[in-house]
């Protein structure tokens, strides 16, 4: 009998003390302080590349279009004409559908074509995250110039 009332006072003692949970969630405040901005890093990179990856799409398509019809759509008839064959003059005459779907840039807006391009011949491009010309970082324009 008179191990029952040891075996009591032990389960009371066994746990983890205010101050070592303390010290737990210090770490874990210490290791998310480090590894959040490191993460929100990695998703506009992603956005980055996956611009970059939709643009040559776009020009690859652009380029088939060209191909096939001995000239890029107009200013008037758009990436569109990618899936849709255009009624504006000029007709393309051997239109085939280039593109299932016509996608946005990964902040949601539509990418901008020009015939003629600034850059080049026709330019394809995505104004970064904040959707105006120019910035830096990931507010840069991405577009069918860069490599």
């Amino acid at each position: 009998m008179k191990a029952y009332p040891v075996l009591l006072r032990r389960r009371i003692q066994d746990g983890f003390t205010l101050i070592e949970l303390m010290v737990v969630l210090l770490i874990i405040g210490v290791l998310a302080a480090l590894i959040v901005p490191n993460v929100l890093d990695r998703a506009d990179d992603a956005r980055v590349t996956a611009a970059k990856t939709d643009v040559n799409n776009l020009m690859q398509a652009l380029k088939l279009y060209r191909l096939d019809n001995q000239r890029y759509p107009t200013a008037e008839q758009g990436l569109q004409a990618l899936l849709t064959k255009p009624t504006a003059a000029p007709v393309p005459p051997n239109w085939k559908p280039y593109l299932d779907l016509l996608p946005n840039d990964p902040w949601g807006k539509p990418y901008v074509y020009l015939n003629p391009g600034v850059k080049g011949e026709v330019d394809v491009m995505s104004f970064g995250a904040d959707g105006q010309p120019g910035g830096e970082g990931k507010n840069a324009d991405i577009g069918s110039w860069q490599p």
